[in-house]
């Protein structure tokens, strides 16, 4: 009897161990189901590209019916970047006093450089010691596309017109881009008369002026202009910020924008898996030349290689040195926007996800993802200065070309400003490519050696370009935690919601509400005014 009454609670015992198992297995679906679809989506559009590539043979028209539910995903996240982008700048720039702003803005700029920087170090050190050229030339691998006509002035400058676009509506969907174009010059004959004694010769020289000039062409391209929509709503954001209780108004506006967007950010991440199924499949029936990727297959490892070193090696170190957290642990919270990132292989398309994942998943504060993401999106591109600094050598290499010291920290600095310029869409890399070969005297025309293989690593390089994105606003945080903690304590803002504009009445009786560091007083008599404060 003993021995039966002494198992019984060993029976309980393990039955609540068994329940518990269940509930917690239970959970971990309820809390990543949507990532764990993702991932089956992604082996299934695999299988089922490879499978109908294999047993199936569909014409172009099919081809582009077979990929449509992916075309509608992309055309669904494309939807929200706009007032994504909008609402969230002007919210986060306007419920950050103007010292702050510009103190988290110096950190993230500072940021963004030094991790491109150690990006480019890494990857040339990685094609100089694996030398993925040498043992091949230019005649073994098939061209892919066109050169892009682009000089490196003419791209900087495009660069700071977009920052200041003369049409805001026009910049929601276009961006402005120059093109040279050569004047025709007549060919002027200068007629010189030159007399030899005792014989009268007239000697005619023609002289032709084979001078070239040329004309700056501006024209519009289809595209949102991202940085010219980022540089006008941190302006808009500062001066609604500093309006008082007459910007509240603007502010509430903005931030209800803002709750809107992400919860229809919500609803098209549960059709995500169908249209990243069909995304993927239909890239892997797309594409007709595989040996290519035997060709390539030295150069795309050296480029991979980088690419994994710096999103498992420099930036989770950078993370742990001034966080103080885990880096994978992070990186685990940010597992669905990386997934995106990768079917997608857009900057601005998965910040969507990357919100909501950076503000769930890894509890940034809202201040700091609002102002940092949607510029990180744009400028900070580590995986694309990696990538065009291995290219440049690699091309280098293709041809025989040795480079020096010179060279070398020209390309450095080259891929480094050219990626900052690179807009976070697909295939912009090979525009800032161009600027990188011509700025080292490697012929620009063989930017179309590696076409055929840029749409695989684009999609790799951007996956670690939001990866970078994400670990930056989490050390912004880390630096401004005095700052935003000051805020709180003077302002009195909630901290679960910063953006909460409630007004409260003190012990006085007297109205407050906060906006951008200050607080609005309305006295009894309706005389008002406004007190910002400045830390």
């Amino acid at each position: 009897m003993r021995l039966h009454g002494g198992t019984q609670p060993l029976f309980s015992l393990g039955t609540m161990m068994c329940e518990r198992r269940g509930v917690g297995f239970k959970g971990l679906l309820r809390r990543n189901g949507l990532l764990i679809a993702t991932v089956l989506s992604v082996v299934l559009g695999i299988s089922v590209g490879v499978l109908v590539r294999e047993y199936a043979t569909l014409s172009n028209l099919d081809k582009k019916y077979f990929g449509f539910p992916g075309e509608i995903l992309m055309r669904m996240l494309k939807l929200v970047i706009l007032p994504l982008i909008v609402s969230s700048m002007i919210t986060g720039v306007a419920a950050l006093d103007s010292e702050v702003s510009g103190k988290i803005g110096l950190r993230a700029v500072i940021y963004y450089f030094s991790t491109t920087i150690i990006a480019v170090i890494l990857g040339i050190i990685l094609v100089m010691t694996i030398k993925p050229g040498i043992s091949q030339t230019t005649e073994h691998i098939d061209r892919t596309g066109i050169t892009p006509n682009d000089t490196t002035v003419d791209t900087l400058l495009d660069l700071i017109r977009n920052m200041f676009p003369e049409n805001l509506v026009q910049a929601c969907f276009q961006q402005y881009k120059t093109k040279r174009k050569e004047i025709q010059q007549l060919n002027v004959s200068v007629n010189t008369a030159t007399t030899i004694p005792p014989l009268s010769t007239t000697v005619l020289a023609a002289v032709e002026n084979i001078t070239k000039d040329y004309k700056i062409v501006g024209s519009y391209s289809d595209g949102i202009n991202v940085l010219g929509i980022i540089v006008f709503c941190v302006a808009f954001g500062l001066v609604v910020g500093k309006m008082g209780e007459k910007g509240r108004i603007l502010l509430e506006f903005f931030d209800a924008l803002n709750e809107a967007t992400m919860r229809l950010v919500q609803l098209i991440m549960w059709y995500m898996p169908v249209g990243i199924l069909f995304l993927i499949a239909a890239k892997i029936i797309e594409v007709e030349d595989w040996e290519i990727f035997r060709k390539m297959g030295l150069y795309m490892v050296t480029v991979l290689s980088g690419l994994a070193i710096h999103a498992t090696v420099s930036l989770p170190l950078l993370f742990f040195i001034i966080v103080r957290k885990n880096p994978y642990t992070f990186t685990l919270g940010m597992a669905q926007a990386l997934v995106t990132a990768l079917m997608i292989s857009s900057s601005s398309a998965t910040l969507p996800v990357t919100f909501q994942c950076a503000e769930e998943n890894n509890n940034i504060d809202k201040r700091i993802t609002r102002f940092v993401l949607p510029v990180g999106a744009t400028i900070n591109m580590d995986g694309t200065a990696l990538y065009e600094a291995v290219a440049a050598i690699f091309i280098a290499q293709l041809n025989d070309y040795s480079l020096d010291v010179g060279q070398i920290v020209t390309i450095s600095i080259t891929a480094t400003v050219a990626s900052i310029g690179a807009a976070g869409v697909p295939n912009a890399g090979l525009v800032t490519m161009v600027i990188v070969l011509t700025a080292v005297g490697l012929p620009a025309n063989d930017v179309t050696l590696i076409v055929a293989v840029d749409w695989l690593l684009d999609r790799f390089r951007t996956m670690i370009n939001v990866l970078g994105d994400a670990y930056g606003a989490a050390i912004v945080q880390k630096l401004s935690k005095r700052e935003l903690e000051r805020m709180d304590l003077i302002s009195d803002v909630d901290v679960a919601n910063p953006f909460a504009l409630d007004v409260t009445l003190d012990e006085e009786g007297e109205k407050k509400s906060y906006i951008n560091g200050g607080f609005t007083v309305d006295k009894t008599d309706a005389i008002s005014y406004t007190e910002t404060s400045q830390f």
